[in-house]
């Protein structure tokens, strides 16, 4: 099986994205040709020929390299800034299960690595049946858990990691990123503490950190991250 990982966050707005495109530029670097998937997005931006833009899957395209086309990485996409099924009823439409999770399968096929970047947290509804949970237990991937560094973030990620091992027989998880998705400053002394506290908390290991608008603090073997998980 194509290895990979499946980007999860504490809650929405931590900065999935922006980490999962500096992996995939990591990756790209190193030459390996890597996949991104997005298997739904709303708050999509609507476009003069009728279409609609995700900016989350023209970052992860872009970043991959530019592979395939847009809508190779997200199938399905949404106007309104709503849980995508919601967003898909807004419009009268409905989330495509099936397309859900079939629409991995082209980068099984033309990649050697994938990137598969979930919507919300874990347990975030993807469809009327299904959790963004659902969905990375059925890819198999180990988690990458984003974790925005701000007040209240240490309760945050003991829930998530405490679903990933609940849900069904545990979803594997690879670590963590916490994001400083605002610059830290003496104002706010839990931004320098909370890293600290994380790692004493859990026992996935903090992978690295990211400087607000910077880049990741350690360079990760991402491949061999991702297979350990699944061969430990």
């Amino acid at each position: 099986m194509t290895p990979g990982i499946f980007v999860t966050g504490t809650d929405t707005e931590v900065g999935k994205t922006y980490v999962s495109a500096l992996i995939a530029k990591q990756l790209l670097a190193e030459g390996v040709n890597v996949g991104v998937y997005k298997p739904a997005a709303s708050g999509c931006i609507p476009q003069g020929d009728g279409n609609l833009f995700s900016e989350d899957a023209d970052a992860l395209w872009q970043a991959a390299g530019k592979p395939a086309t847009v809508d190779h990485v997200c199938p399905q996409m949404f106007q309104a800034p709503l849980a995508p099924h919601i967003s898909a009823r807004a419009e009268g439409k409905e989330i495509d299960r099936q397309r859900l999770v079939s629409g991995i399968e082209y980068w099984r096929e033309h990649s050697d690595f994938i990137i598969v970047e979930g919507a919300g947290g874990l347990m975030a509804p993807i469809s009327d049946d299904d959790f963004v949970a659902d969905l990375a237990y059925e890819f198999g991937f180990p988690l990458v858990v984003v974790v925005a560094n701000k007040l209240g973030c240490i309760n945050h990620t003991l829930q998530t990691l405490i679903t990933a091992a609940s849900y069904e027989d545990g979803i594997p998880i690879a670590g963590m990123i916490v994001n400083n998705v605002q610059p830290v400053t003496k104002e706010d002394i839990s931004l320098t503490t909370n890293p600290s506290e994380i790692a004493r908390c859990c026992i996935p290991s903090i992978l690295a950190t990211v400087d607000y608008g910077q880049g990741l603090s350690e360079k990760i073997d991402w491949v061999d991250l991702a297979l350990q998980c699944l061969n430990p």
